[in-house]
């Protein structure tokens, strides 16, 4: 699964041409406020804390991650006030429940992406064309289980698709949206490159020091990448712990052939990333049979009680000693806390679940599963990086 991040809009112009006439209908409000600003520029500020010429390098974390200093700012509230039964979420819901008004956020959503992304240099259409004018097709026979059950939520419509993540123009756009919500993330970063060195490298970092603060024994030798989308975290996690064996896990069989395409035409692995068509909340795969289950970017596109039952698969999973890791949307970032109307409700109208989300306790699901050494970090401006322990 990815993120579907949108880059900012500005709220009003007051420029002459630009100015919405009061007598103006809502929909047309809306739909002329969209586009007109579907190619506003992204505000980069750099962490105050942080050099000029070190703005995009990895921050480390201390050791004990639940207790160390980063840049990144937290807000004063638990969660954004546009989530939960709050006045505004609620009016905001209404507004989405609203189908013409919904299909116009819908489609403005996805035209602002695009935009912004291209205007970055992230080639979104251009990358999509080149996956679908592919031979990823051939690759859907060998991935597919036809007898997987899809969960009601999964057949949600997602991201602006009808069919949520089971298109093939879903899994074709998945990488530059990807690549969108880094950039958005790390804005003061000159290039996406740069940007991944600083998210994902906190990511990968905020991993790798739990599990020798927690587990230093244990060597991590298989790793399950649950919800592991068109493999861009898959192979992140493959080429930061080369000695292991890594499976990538997915709904999607679409988004699982786009990701066996891109990695039979990588770099030969010592041991191949072995993918796999299944529900991440029932996996089954054997029980104590890896060291490290990650999910990224997942559970913000699920409803709690998935999160809860996701959780508890990936305890069964793991052998003792072995860390869960999760990384996602955090309700305490200062960003996320205030994202400006137009922008989280163009977001809650391509994110079905993010209410439930935001509002799960993620600590207490984690103790209720089994977990022990729960940790939690802001490892970007807008996401967390949790981790957690089986018992030994």
């Amino acid at each position: 699964m990815f993120c579907f991040v949108l880059f900012p809009v500005t709220l009003f112009h007051t420029t002459q041409h630009n100015t919405m006439a009061l007598s103006s209908s809502p929909l047309q409000n809306i739909s002329s406020l969209i586009f007109a600003n579907s190619n506003a520029p992204i505000l980069a500020k750099p962490p105050t804390t942080t050099s000029r010429h070190r703005n995009w390098a990895v921050h480390v974390a201390a050791p004990d991650t639940s207790t160390a200093v980063t840049s990144y700012e937290y807000g004063n509230l638990a969660r954004p006030k546009w989530t939960g039964e709050t006045h505004l979420s609620r009016f905001v819901r209404a507004l989405i429940s609203f189908k013409p008004l919904y299909s116009v956020l819908k489609l403005g959503a996805r035209q602002v992406l695009i935009s912004t992304a291209e205007k970055n240099n992230i080639p979104w259409r251009e990358m999509a064309k080149e996956v679908l004018e592919s031979e990823v097709y051939k690759e859907l026979d060998s991935i597919q289980d036809n007898s997987v059950v899809y969960p009601d939520y999964y057949l949600n419509p997602f991201h602006a698709y009808d069919e949520g993540n089971l298109t093939w123009q879903a899994a074709a756009e998945a990488e530059p949206a990807t690549m969108s919500m880094v950039k958005r993330a790390i804005p003061y970063a000159p290039s996406v490159d740069e940007a991944n060195q600083v998210l994902r490298g906190n990511w990968l970092n905020a991993i790798e020091q739990h599990h020798i603060q927690h587990s230093g024994a244990s060597v991590i030798g298989d790793i399950l990448d649950i919800g592991c989308s068109v493999g861009i975290s898959t192979r992140y996690l493959a080429d930061k712990f080369p000695t292991a064996k890594v499976t990538g896990l997915d709904l999607s069989p679409y988004f699982l052939s786009v990701a066996q395409l891109k990695e039979k035409r990588g770099v030969p692995r010592k041991f191949p990333i072995r993918w796999i068509h299944a529900k991440g909340e029932d996996t089954g795969l054997p029980s104590k049979s890896f060291d490290l289950v990650s999910i990224a970017f997942v559970f913000h596109e699920c409803p709690e009680r998935a999160i809860a039952n996701l959780v508890r698969e990936s305890f069964r999973l793991l052998r003792p000693g072995g860390t869960l890791a999760l990384t996602d949307n955090s309700p305490k970032s200062k960003i996320v806390q205030e994202l400006p109307p137009v922008l989280f409700t163009l977001m809650k109208s391509t994110e079905p679940f993010l209410d439930e989300y935001y509002l799960t306790d993620m600590d207490k699901t984690l103790r209720e599963a089994g977990f022990v050494n729960i940790s939690s970090i802001l490892t970007d401006p807008r996401h967390m990086t949790m981790t957690a322990t089986v018992p030994q």
